[in-house]
């Protein structure tokens, strides 16, 4: 039924089928890279960083759709806010999505 010439050719071309199936799975892992996984991390870092310098007085926005001012800043994980006259609550630096107003400079000691 089979050649003995099909036969040997198939043989011959065995290194390249595998080249061929694996080069597009290496396409999409690239693609996905670029379009997905390197602006994640790049949006994390930003968000990273700008938690990282809230000070008092900035105006922000937490996860929750809350909009506050700070009024203490410290070493913990967490900030007060201010969100409504003498309404002053806890929360989580993480949790802080946007900074929309930089407050007062920090003051010389």
């Amino acid at each position: 039924m089979i050649t003995p010439a099909f036969a040997q050719g198939a043989g011959a071309t065995g290194g390249t089928d595998i080249l061929v199936q694996v080069v597009p799975f290496i396409l999409i892992f690239v693609i996905m890279y670029f379009l997905i996984l390197r602006p994640q991390q790049r949006r994390a870092k930003d968000h990273q960083d700008m938690i990282k310098n809230v000070r008092r007085g900035d105006t922000v926005v937490t996860t929750g759709g809350i909009v506050g001012r700070v009024i203490k800043v410290t070493e913990a994980p967490e900030i007060e806010v201010e969100i409504a006259p003498n309404v002053q609550v806890k929360v989580v630096r993480t949790m802080v999505a946007e900074v929309r107003a930089k407050g007062e400079p920090v003051k010389a000691a």
